[in-house]
């Protein structure tokens, strides 16, 4: 048989083999186009995700960052994610208080080709196109403590994971310590303190609020605003604020990636709750308020469930949470928590990358 087909190939007293060569050169092109055409479609797609990945990175730059420094990340972010050819940003908007950040980016690169030249077809045109929308973020949180009380001494830490960072550190402590009054709830003295970094790497503790609450008798002060607690226990509160115009503890949290809040109580069991720990999350209670009952409407957190802290301070509002520090067991009403306090959020323009959106 291949003796046949080598005496065909060699033959010159016919014409079959020019044609039979001619009428193979389609067959060939086909082949060879469906080829390119598959790299075509792999290469955009890869070059899509490299776009897609870059936009987002540049979303993460400092709010200073100018449009040609953004720039420079794209293409470099853009590369580094396995791009080709050029990526050009074509718009970038940064948002506000109540704007979303908006950017716009598109990349081209001429694909060489393998068969299709024999078309004279060199390159194959890729271009695809990104853009993102991102939503005003936090970036302050101001905490006040609106009561505190109990029998075991007990202190609350925020947490916060910088960007970049492995380890989350501590921004803001809120220290109570009971009185020993002998009343069923032991009202004492709540202290809440930001904690930043000096120049050296020396924490600095600077107050900002300090609650004394005291049961009702004859040297309670006048005006004092009268409480009473569920053991019928009558009982006031006098918040001193740092400065006197103070509003609370103001935390900076753009520079976070993550927060996280936790509560230590040596005397209980656990010693600690956190609001990352599936165990120990469901001690944490937040609340907004109802305008028709003008009081606070509280949801006990889920077992098992992690609380992102951005997520539940809201912009430009107030969150109200309350923790119950151990001594009842939950699920269990709000109104057995030990821990109150609300924290009212700022929001603008935030490096966080979770909440940004691919629209393109």
């Amino acid at each position: 048989m291949f003796r046949i087909l080598r005496g065909f190939a060699r033959s010159r007293s016919g014409s079959m083999m020019p044609l039979f060569l001619v009428s193979l050169m389609p067959l060939i092109a086909v082949i060879g186009f469906s080829v390119d055409y598959t790299g075509a479609v792999q290469t955009k797609s890869n070059q899509q995700q490299a776009l897609d990945a870059a936009i987002l990175t540049i979303t993460t730059m400092d709010t200073t960052s100018t449009l040609a420094q953004r720039q420079t990340l794209l293409q470099d972010s853009f590369a580094a994610n396995g791009g080709q050819g050029t990526a050009t940003l074509t718009s970038f908007v940064a948002g506000t208080a109540t704007t979303a950040t908006t950017a716009q980016a598109t990349a081209s690169f001429a694909m060489p080709t393998v068969f299709m030249s024999i078309a004279r077809i060199n390159t194959v045109p890729i271009a695809v196109a990104s853009a993102v929308s991102k939503p005003p973020a936090l970036v302050n949180a101001t905490f006040k403590v609106t009561g505190v009380s109990g029998y075991w001494n007990k202190t609350m830490t925020l947490y916060g994971m910088q960007f970049g960072a492995t380890t989350a550190k501590p921004l803001m402590t809120i220290d109570y310590v009971y009185g020993k009054t002998g009343d069923p709830k032991g009202y004492g003295t709540t202290t809440t303190s930001v904690l930043t970094t000096d120049s050296t790497g020396k924490t600095v503790t600077t107050v900002a609020q300090k609650q004394v609450c005291k049961l009702v008798d004859a040297n309670t002060p006048a005006g004092a605003v009268i409480q009473t607690d569920k053991f019928l226990t009558k009982y006031y509160c006098v918040d001193t604020m740092y400065p006197a115009n103070g509003t609370g503890a103001s935390i900076d949290v753009s520079q976070m990636g993550n927060l996280s809040l936790q509560m230590y109580v040596p005397s209980g069991n656990p010693q600690y709750l956190k609001t990352n720990d599936t165990a120990t999350s469901d001690r944490l209670y937040n609340g907004v308020m109802n305008p028709q009952t003008n009081k606070v409407d509280y949801t006990e957190t889920a077992s098992g469930q992690i609380i992102d802290i951005f997520s539940i301070v809201p912009c430009g509002a107030t969150s109200y949470q309350a923790w119950e520090d151990g001594g009842n067991s939950v699920p269990a009403p709000a109104a057995n928590a030990d821990f109150f306090y609300n924290v009212t959020g700022k929001c603008d323009y935030n490096k966080r990358p979770s909440e940004t959106a691919l629209t393109q």
